[in-house]
């Protein structure tokens, strides 16, 4: 079993993703960060990868384990503690009974994912473990975890490896660029609007907007501009994680996963090899766009899946 001490600022939890139902209008929920929830997996002694982990924002996340496992942390950079002794991010350690686990400071990144070598005893539901917060079913009560929340665990594997990924972990340091694929409503804009918008200059950066949450990313910064000719929305439609939308009011908005269809304007979607750097963007943190076309965009995605082929086999 395990306690949780502090849940930090939002601290849910996620599996490979609940896929298969977005015709009824129910999103994956998957996490943000695959490579960084594969990787915890692996770890922690899951090939098969889609064991329930939890995927934490914030500092001082602590959650007190009853019983000898291995545990690892992934994704952000960040100061983790088990019983006050240092332990490295990207890397497996034991936990005893009675042991307490700590992610005292977040340095580099926003989100992490810490899992254990045994199945946490909670129901699938529609085949997923993930946490839809919206609809309130899924991970633990349908929420975020609360102080106080204790988890059974089951099937723990007792002989683990402990491994060690450090090479793996991310820099997630500003500027960051995103690479985007143009969408199917671009021709809605001007030339000159969306030659800007993919310029790597620094007035014409955006920055991320406290309005964010798992659901988008809202940008500030110099909107795009519409045609006069055209509805600056669209009868709703399909959109995927990483889908950027484009509100009235010319500010880009980039989906998460939490949603499966939209009325925006689609200007494009971000190159699938870029999109576990959505998890880590923070309040006022400087972000730009550069265009990409189709088939580099798959040639870098085969690129990070061969140097994970680990994490990513089929």
């Amino acid at each position: 079993m395990i306690e949780i001490i502090n849940p930090g600022w939002l601290s849910l939890i996620v599996d490979e993703g609940r896929y298969g139902y977005g015709d009824i209008g129910v999103p994956p929920s998957s996490p943000l960060d695959l490579t960084a929830y594969r990787a915890v997996n692996y770890l922690c002694g899951f090939s098969n990868r889609d064991a329930p982990v939890i995927e934490v924002m914030g500092n001082d996340f602590t959650v007190k384990v009853y019983t000898h496992m291995v545990c690892a942390v992934t994704g952000a950079l960040a100061k983790i503690f088990c019983d006050e002794k240092l332990v490295e991010p990207w890397t497996s350690f034991h936990v005893k009974e009675g042991s307490i686990v700590r992610v005292r400071e977040v340095i580099e990144g926003l989100r992490y994912y810490v899992g254990f070598s045994g199945i946490m005893d909670m129901e699938r539901v529609m085949n997923s473990f993930s946490t839809n917060m919206e609809c309130r079913f899924g991970g633990y009560k349908g929420r975020p975890l609360m102080r106080g929340d204790k988890i059974g665990i089951k099937n723990i594997e007792e002989k683990v490896p402990l491994s060690f990924l450090p090479s793996r972990i991310p820099r997630i340091t500003p500027p960051h660029r995103l690479r985007i694929i143009p969408g199917f409503e671009i021709n809605r804009f001007l030339t000159d609007s969306i030659k800007s918008f993919v310029e790597k200059r620094e007035a014409l950066w955006y920055t991320v907007s406290l309005k964010s949450n798992r659901t988008g990313i809202r940008l500030e910064g110099n909107p795009l501009i519409f045609r006069d000719d055209v509805e600056k929305s669209i009868v709703s439609e399909g959109i995927l994680s990483g889908t950027v939308q484009v509100a009235g009011d010319g500010m880009p908005i980039i989906m998460l996963s939490e949603r499966t269809i939209g009325g925006y304007a689609r200007l494009g979607t971000v190159a699938k090899v870029d999109r576990d750097l959505l998890a880590h963007l923070k309040l006022d943190e400087r972000i730009y766009f550069t265009s990409i076309d189709i088939d580099d965009a798959e040639r870098l995605w085969l690129n990070k899946v061969q140097g994970l082929s680990f994490l990513y086999k089929q």
